[in-house]
């Protein structure tokens, strides 16, 4: 018996509407549970005062200002180095093996648990180069993590940019180095600025390797030897020591906040940008 092609159109429309509906459903329904819970608990003194009696009490600023720091000195490690490494892996460079087997470490390196980041971290930048528990090796650690996501996103994004520009720029005598420059790296900038908003989302949710390397110090970090807390940790040791669920709840209210903010802010800068180029 053949299936009217009208029917396994309308089919498919159904299946996939449903899929993403159920997507959306989900993700709205874990938003508004926490927000429900958390918000109540978001004043103005909660964000701008120090945790007391390990959280029980007073408000989550040293928290704050760590999560915001964190996130930004990794992707300022990140950034130049993975946004390097994919032009030179796709202007400078022909496909062979070494390329081949970058581009399968770099693969292999995005598949790893947080966990093990967060015990190389502490080996390597914490017990081995002594720089202890701290904002630099928190930062670094999560640089590692996010730097797969980044090369590959850039990548993709330089990989995007027709070919003809490039034989444009070569006609009217730019160099490679210009080329990449002034005419390939504009063209690329918002894939490559959705991988740093991929980056910057994960580093600021991110609780092992963060615990392992930044530490969990409640104090207001003044340099980047200090030890942090971000609002993820603190959130996981206000949950798991069951100190103050209603501080847990607030806390993940303000993180999920800052996330979609973060994510809103990034995507409207990248559409203005796409805009005034397209004019």
């Amino acid at each position: 018996m053949r299936v009217s092609p009208k029917f396994t159109q309308a089919l498919a429309v159904l299946l996939l509407g449903s899929a993403t509906l159920l997507t959306l459903a989900v993700l709205f329904f874990v938003i508004a549970f926490v927000l429900v819970k958390g918000l109540p608990g978001v004043t103005w003194d909660f964000l701008t005062t120090a945790p007391k009696e390990m959280g029980k009490e007073g408000g989550i600023f040293p928290t704050l200002v760590g999560t915001i720091l964190l996130p930004l000195l990794a992707i300022g490690i990140a950034v130049p180095l993975g946004v390097g490494t994919a032009i030179y892996l796709t202007e400078y460079t022909r496909e062979n093996r070494m390329t081949r087997a970058l581009r399968f470490g770099t693969d292999c390196l995005a598949g790893i648990p947080s966990i093990i980041f967060g015990l190389f971290g502490f080996i390597f930048f914490v017990v081995m180069l002594k720089m202890g528990w701290c904002l630099l090796s928190g930062a670094l650690t999560l640089a590692i993590m996010v730097l797969p996501t980044i090369i590959r996103t850039s990548e993709e994004a330089i990989r995007s940019v027709p070919n003809a520009y490039r034989e444009v720029s070569f006609s009217l005598g730019a160099t490679r180095w210009e080329t990449v420059i002034k005419v390939i790296l504009p063209n690329a900038l918002p894939g490559i600025v959705t991988g740093m908003v991929l980056g910057v989302g994960r580093s600021i949710g991110e609780t092992a390797a963060v615990i392992f390397t930044a530490g969990s110090s409640l104090r207001m970090p003044l340099t980047v030897f200090d030890s942090v807390r971000t609002m993820s940790v603190h959130f996981y040791i206000l949950a798991r020591e069951g100190i103050s669920n209603e501080k847990a709840y607030a806390t993940a209210s303000v993180l999920i906040i800052s996330v979609l903010l973060i994510n809103l802010v990034a995507y409207t800068m990248m559409h203005r940008f796409i805009s005034k180029r397209a004019k």
